[in-house]
C-alpha cells in the first residue's frame, strides 16, 4: 500500500516501509526500513542540520503510483516495476532505483551508460593516481590511509549525485549501473540534483558547512622538523629580511616534551624552546607577524600522567596493542576519538598546554592507523570543540586523511608522506581534485615532498609555484630538511619568492572563496569539469584547474619542459603574465622556460573580476585602503561577491562581515560597472576601490574627474579615472569610494 502522507510517499510493505520526500528542492531522501529498525544517523549528516520534509512539493496520485514534484526534479513510484523514476525539471530521467534493493539493503540505481562518475574516494600518498578523476568498477568508500579523501558518495556531471548515510560502503559502478551496499540494516539514501555546483552546496547542506579558516591561513606555511628555538628565529628573521612573504611555522615533534611524564605530549619542550611555556616565544612571532603551530599525535605514552588516565577510563582504541613509539621509542597506544570524554579530555589537555601558551593551530598526524573512518574527524573534532569553548579565535587544522562530515570541525586535509620528484609532485594534481570531488575543498601538500632526500632546484621551484594555486599553500619535509627558498639556490629562489608574492597579491580574492566555500559548499579550486560538465575533453583532466571562477591555472610539472599544451574549455582566455588572448574550446602550444623556471600557466576567463592587492610580508601587514580589481569585461553579466571581515574570529557568524557585489558587463562601446550596496556590520579599513578595466580605452566614466594618465589619479584625493595602457592592452582605471553602491557607465572609443 502507498499513499501520500504529508507531503511525501509512503510504501506500506508489511514489516518493511519506504519514505520517499524532498527535503530540498534538489534533495530527494528515501529511507528503506526493515522490521521497523531505523539507525541513527552517522557522522557524515551534520548533527545541527535541519533534513526536514519540504512542502513546497505537488504529489500526484497516479493509476500505476504517484509522483512528487519540486521546481527542480521529480520522483515517481510505479508500483509494477517497483521502481522510483527520478527526473530533473525538463522530465529528462536520471535515475532508475529499485526499491526491492532497497528492502534488502542495497542500492541498484540505473542511468545513462554515457554518464561520467565521480567520488568515493581519491588516493592515498604512494598509490597510482594515474586513473584520474572518474570512478568505475568495485570501490570502497572509507578515510582510508593517509593522504586519501572519502565519503559514501557518488555524483555525475549528467546531474545527480547519491550520497548513502552509512559508516563505510562499497559501490560497484558498471555502465549504466550504480550499486552499493552498507552496513546498515536500514538504507538511508539522499539523491542530489543539479549541476555540480548545486550536488555539492546540497552535499554541504546535509553534511556540514565549513567554518572559515583564519585569514593568516590563505597565506604560506613553512612546516619544520629538527629545529630548535635559536633556528626558529633565524629561519623567521631570514624570511622577513629577504621579503619573502611568510605567515606560518608548523614545528613537528621538536616542539613538545614527547615521551616525558608530566604531559610531554601536550606541553613545549623547555629544553629546545625555552620561550614556549612562558608565551615569551609567542610574542617574539607576534612582532614578526609569524603564528606557530604545531603538531599533534593520537597516541600516549602508557606510563605517564596521562597514559595512565587513560587507562582508568578506558580510552584507548579496542584491542589495540602497545607498541614502542619510532621517536621516542617507548611504549604507547591511540586514544579512541569517538569516545567523547577522551575527546574533550584530549582537547582540554590540548588547550592548556598548547594553545594558551601559543600553539595557534593544530597539524594532526597519524589517527589513520586504527581503521576507523572516524578516528582522525573526531580528533580534529576534540580540538575545534575545546578551542571554540574558551576562544572566539579561528580553529586552523591539517590532518592525513578525510572522511565526509570533518569539514565541520575547520578541517584541511594534506596527501601524506609523498616523495620527492617531478613525478610524485605531477600525482599530487589528481590528488587534490578528487580529494574535492568527495567535499575535502581545504586540501594541500607538503610542498618540495616529505620524503627520500632533497629535492632538485627546478623541483623545489615548479613545486612552489603549484603550491601557490592550492587551497593550503605549505612545504615541508623529513627530519634535518629545509624547504626555505634560499636553500635551492638564487634562481630557484628568485621563481619561488615570484610566486609567493603572487599568491600574497591575490589573498582579498582567495579570501573572498573562503565565504564562498562556506555559504555555496564549492572552495577555492575545482576540477573544470564543474563549469564544463559537457565538455568531453575536461571529464578526466587533472593538467589544469579552476581558481576561483576566473582563474584556470596549469603549473609545470615536468622536468626540463620547454613546451606545454594546455587544454583551454569554451569562452575566451588571457595569459595573466603575457596578455595573449585565446579562444577556448582548443588546445594551445605555450613555451616554457626550462632555464629560469619564472613562468606559470595562469589564465583569466573572460568575464573576470579580480580583487589584488599590493603583497605585504604577512597578512594583514598594513591595513588595505584602496583594493585593486582587475576587471574584463565579457559580453555576459559577471559579478564578483568581494568579502572581508576581521580574519581572526566568528564574529562573522554574527554578521560582522563586509561583503559587496561587483559586477561588469560590455554593451556595445560602454562598459556597465555596478557596485552593489554592502552588507554586513564589519566596517574595513577600505576606502576605495581602483577598479581596472581591461580592454576598454574610456571617454567618459559617468559624471567622475578625469586625469591624463594613472600617475596623476594616484596623486590625486577621492573619486576619478584615467586611460591608458598595459600588457592586457588598452585599459581605463576608475577609483570610486568603496562601501557605498554606484552605477558607472564606461563610455569607449568606438
Amino acid at each position: 500500500m502507498a499513499q501520500l502522507v504529508d507531503h511525501a510517499i509512503a510504501i506500506d510493505l508489511g514489516t518493511d516501509r519506504l519514505d520517499v520526500r524532498f527535503v530540498a528542492p534538489g534533495i530527494v531522501h528515501i529511507h528503506a526500513t526493515r522490521d521497523g529498525h531505523a539507525a541513527a544517523p552517522t557522522p557524515i549528516l551534520d548533527p545541527a542540520g535541519r533534513r526536514s520534509t519540504f512542502a513546497e512539493v505537488r504529489g500526484t496520485q497516479l493509476a500505476d503510483g504517484m509522483t512528487l514534484a519540486s521546481a527542480v526534479a521529480s520522483v515517481r513510484w510505479n508500483r509494477q516495476t517497483h521502481q522510483l523514476q527520478i527526473d530533473d525539471a525538463q522530465r529528462h530521467p536520471l535515475l532508475r532505483i529499485d526499491t526491492d534493493a532497497l528492502r534488502q539493503g542495497r542500492l541498484d540505481a540505473k542511468h545513462d551508460a554515457s554518464d561520467a562518475l565521480y567520488g568515493i574516494g581519491g588516493y592515498n600518498a604512494t598509490e597510482d593516481a594515474s586513473a584520474g578523476l572518474l570512478r568505475s568498477g568495485t570501490l570502497q568508500a572509507k578515510s582510508g590511509e593517509q593522504g586519501h579523501a572519502g565519503a559514501p558518495f557518488v555524483w555525475s556531471t549528467a546531474g545527480y549525485g547519491v550520497l548513502l548515510d552509512s559508516d563505510g560502503a562499497t559501490f560497484a559502478l558498471q555502465p549504466g549501473t550504480i550499486a552499493a551496499s552498507s552496513p546498515r540494516k536500514d538504507t538511508d539514501v539522499y539523491i542530489l540534483l543539479g549541476t555540480p555546483a548545486q550536488i555539492f552546496d546540497s552535499l554541504a547542506q546535509l553534511s556540514g558547512r565549513t567554518p572559515l579558516f583564519p585569514k593568516w591561513a590563505m597565506g604560506f606555511t613553512n612546516s619544520q622538523w629538527g629545529i630548535d628555538q635559536k633556528e626558529l628565529l633565524q629561519i623567521v628573521d631570514t624570511y622577513r629580511a629577504r621579503h619573502i612573504p611568510i605567515d606560518n611555522i608548523t614545528l613537528d615533534f621538536d616542539w613538545k616534551a614527547w615521551g616525558e611524564d608530566d604531559y610531554g605530549e601536550f606541553r613545549w619542550n623547555p629544553t629546545k624552546f625555552p620561550d614556549g611555556p612562558s608565551g615569551a616565544l609567542k610574542k617574539q612571532m607576534d612582532a614578526r607577524g609569524i603564528r606557530l603551530t604545531g603538531i599533534m599525535k593520537p597516541r600516549i605514552h602508557v606510563d605517564t600522567v596521562e597514559g595512565r588516565y587513560a587507562t582508568a577510563h578506558d580510552f584507548w582504541v579496542p584491542g589495540e596493542k602497545v607498541s614502542d613509539d619510532y621517536f621516542s621509542h617507548k611504549p604507547v597506544k591511540n586514544i579512541d576519538f569517538d569516545i567523547p570524554a577522551a575527546r574533550q579530555w584530549f582537547g582540554e589537555l590540548a588547550i592548556k598546554y598548547g594553545y594558551d601558551d601559543g600553539i595557534a593551530g593544530w597539524w594532526n598526524d597519524e589517527a589513520d592507523t586504527t581503521g576507523s573512518d572516524t578516528e582522525f574527524m573526531n580528533m580534529q573534532r576534540a580540538l575545534y570543540d575545546s578551542q571554540r569553548a574558551v576562544s572566539n579565535q579561528r580553529v586552523w587544522s591539517i590532518n592525513r586523511n578525510f572522511w565526509l562530515g570533518s569539514q565541520r570541525y575547520a578541517y584541511g586535509l594534506w596527501s601524506g608522506d609523498i616523495d620527492t620528484g617531478f613525478a610524485s609532485m605531477a600525482g599530487q594534481r589528481a590528488r587534490m581534485l578528487s580529494a574535492i570531488d568527495v567535499g575535502a575543498m581545504q586540501w594541500g601538500m607538503d610542498g618540495g615532498g616529505f620524503r627520500n632526500g632533497t629535492p632538485t632546484p627546478e623541483n623545489y621551484a615548479r613545486w612552489i609555484q603549484f603550491g601557490a594555486f592550492t587551497p593550503i599553500f605549505r612545504v615541508h619535509g623529513e627530519l634535518g630538511q629545509k624547504r626555505q627558498p634560499w636553500v635551492y639556490g638564487p634562481v630557484a629562489e628568485k621563481a619561488a619568492t615570484a610566486a609567493i608574492r603572487l599568491r600574497y597579491a591575490l589573498i582579498p580574492y582567495i579570501y573572498s572563496y573562503e565565504h564562498a566555500r562556506r555559504v555555496d559548499g564549492v572552495g577555492l579550486v575545482r576540477p573544470l569539469l564543474f563549469d564544463w560538465p559537457h565538455d568531453a575533453q575536461v571529464r578526466n583532466d587533472v593538467d589544469s584547474w579552476l581558481f576561483g571562477d576566473w582563474l584556470l591555472a596549469s603549473p609545470v610539472v615536468e622536468q626540463g619542459q620547454t613546451a606545454k599544451d594546455v587544454y583551454l574549455p569554451a569562452g575566451r582566455w588571457i595569459d595573466w603574465f603575457s596578455g595573449k588572448a585565446y579562444d577556448g574550446g582548443q588546445t594551445i602550444h605555450l613555451a616554457i622556460d626550462s632555464k629560469t623556471w619564472s613562468d606559470i600557466p595562469l589564465f583569466i576567463r573572460d568575464g573576470a573580476i579580480i580583487p589584488n592587492r599590493s603583497p605585504e610580508d604577512y597578512v594583514g601587514q598594513h591595513p588595505l585602503t584602496e583594493l585593486g580589481v582587475d576587471i574584463f569585461p565579457a559580453a555576459q553579466r559577471s559579478t564578483f561577491d568581494y568579502y572581508d571581515d576581521d580574519g581572526t574570529t566568528y564574529d562573522y557568524e554574527h554578521g560582522a562581515y563586509f561583503l559587496q557585489p561587483l559586477s561588469a558587463q560590455r554593451k556595445g562601446d560602454t562598459v556597465q560597472l555596478d557596485i552593489a550596496a554592502a552588507s554586513g556590520s564589519f566596517k574595513p579599513a577600505l576606502r576605495y576601490y581602483l577598479l581596472k578595466v581591461h580592454g576598454s580605452a574610456a571617454t567618459r566614466v559617468g559624471q567622475l574627474k578625469s586625469f591624463a594618465d594613472l600617475h596623476a589619479l594616484e596623486q590625486a584625493d577621492g573619486e576619478g579615472w584615467a586611460s591608458g595602457h598595459d600588457r592586457y592592452g588598452d585599459v581605463t582605471w576608475v577609483r570610486v569610494a568603496a562601501a557605498r553602491a554606484a552605477e558607472l557607465t564606461l563610455n569607449l572609443n568606438p
